[in-house]
């Protein structure tokens, strides 16, 4: 049987010249890949659940971000476009001329300036759990966890776990849960607080030209996700021209672990729609 939460083997894994480490799943097609991009703390590794289905009919493209997993950190990547030119400049490499690009938490944010400054090299784009223009209320407690990241190197693990998937004891998705704990601590400590800084400043980055967007978009969120919330995505889908907003019920901001058939199925909705040429 196969473990869903353990990613099966790369046709074929690299490094690019600038360093981003990647690995491809599944047989190489005349069809755009797809490429999916892990949120701050966790790695390739985290996208398992998705690699283990979709592999099965595309292929799909796995990378870690500038100091998470095998990649190093990255002393010149320091805002958001730096993290967009990485999956560009892998996609350049992969000799990818255009792919359905999904991204969880911040690399929601990478999805989606990719969308809109590369829309030639964007098929589409998937955004689980994405942030967008927030409050200042909601603003404050992200912030603070990313400046006491880069002052003080504390990851406060258990809280953020207890963030996503409840107290380990009451918490359904032990799997789930093992699998967070593992890449959080194991991540580099420099790598995953830059990440963490530009995700909790960069909720507005794209405020002024989503309205610019020409590619199908699917803006996914949980109801119970305090901070990726269903208003945030609701809003982006709105703005869109051709966005769509799925919530689902009783899931929070890992719902591509604790919910991967679903998540699995938006994925592979919105890839089949813009390869059709339909609306979302």
């Amino acid at each position: 049987m196969t473990d869903i939460f353990a990613l099966p083997p790369a046709t074929t894994s690299g490094t690019t010249s600038e360093g981003t480490a990647w690995s491809r799943f599944g047989a190489l097609t005349d069809q755009a890949p797809i490429v999916l991009i892990h949120g701050v703390g966790m790695q390739q590794a985290y996208w398992a659940p998705q690699v283990n289905s979709l592999s099965q009919d595309y292929c799909v493209v796995t990378y870690d971000m500038w100091g998470h997993g095998s990649t190093p950190a990255n002393a010149l990547a320091v805002n958001l476009a730096d993290f967009t030119h990485q999956l560009v400049e892998l996609l350049d490499e992969l000799n990818t001329t255009k792919a359905h690009v999904v991204g969880h938490s911040m690399g929601a944010l990478v999805a989606l300036d990719c969308g809109i400054h590369f829309p030639q090299r964007t098929a589409s784009i998937t955004l689980l759990n994405a942030v967008f223009d927030r409050t200042e209320e909601q603003r404050a407690p992200v912030l603070r966890r990313a400046h006491d990241l880069a002052e003080n190197g504390v990851m406060k693990i258990d809280q953020t776990l207890e963030r996503w998937f409840g107290t380990p004891e009451e918490t359904p998705y032990p799997q789930a849960e093992a699998l967070s704990r593992r890449l959080l601590e194991s991540v580099n400590p420099a790598g995953y607080a830059n990440a963490y800084m530009i995700f909790a400043s960069a909720d507005d980055a794209q405020k002024e030209t989503l309205a610019s967007l020409t590619i199908p978009a699917t803006f996914a969120t949980g109801d119970g996700d305090p901070n990726s919330t269903p208003a945030m995505s609701q809003a982006m889908a709105d703005i869109a021209p051709h966005g769509h907003a799925i919530i689902l019920h009783n899931q929070r901001h890992m719902m591509s672990l604790t919910d991967p058939e679903t998540v699995t199925d938006i994925i592979r909705q919105t890839v089949l729609k813009a390869d059709s040429g339909g609306q979302l």
